[in-house]
């Protein structure tokens, strides 16, 4: 397991970062650069269940599925992996689901002088860490675009 850090300084008031980043219109265009078609199903206050999703090559869903063990509105939201989505079911007992079991992503909204400070923690398996350490600072470039743009 890998631990990453991504920290991103956005012109914008925390409440609005915190609503770009989550809504799931503005989610969907800044989670592009992960896997185009990206989105999520579930909610973000604490014990939510959410999955993480988006299509295959063959037009089934794939993803992670997981639950959000902390959510402080405008402040801090954390989601504790549990599985993957295969063909869109959620499978706990696969070895990537297994791998992924107890991983957290969290992200941290700070008010700062100028807007907000957005710090994201994410708990990777290796294989994935030079893909989310290339893909994390692209998707936050466009999520603070998004959130600029609404301030």
């Amino acid at each position: 397991m890998e631990k990453l850090q991504f920290v991103v300084d956005i012109a914008a008031p925390v409440h609005t970062v915190w609503s770009t980043m989550l809504d799931l219109e503005t989610y969907e265009i800044w989670t592009g650069t992960f896997h185009e078609g990206s989105t999520y199903r579930g909610g973000w206050a604490q014990g939510a269940e959410i999955s993480f999703i988006g299509p295959n090559d063959d037009g089934t869903e794939g993803g992670m599925f997981g639950t959000i063990s902390a959510s402080r509105p405008d402040e801090f939201v954390e989601i504790e992996y549990s599985g993957e989505i295969v063909r869109g079911e959620v499978v706990t007992t696969s070895e990537f689901a297994k791998q992924i079991a107890g991983l957290h992503e969290a992200y941290t909204f700070t008010p700062t002088e100028t807007g907000t400070r957005l710090t994201v923690d994410v708990e990777s398996v290796d294989e994935f860490a030079d893909m989310f350490a290339a893909q994390w600072p692209r998707s936050l470039d466009i999520l603070q675009q998004l959130a600029e743009e609404r301030a």
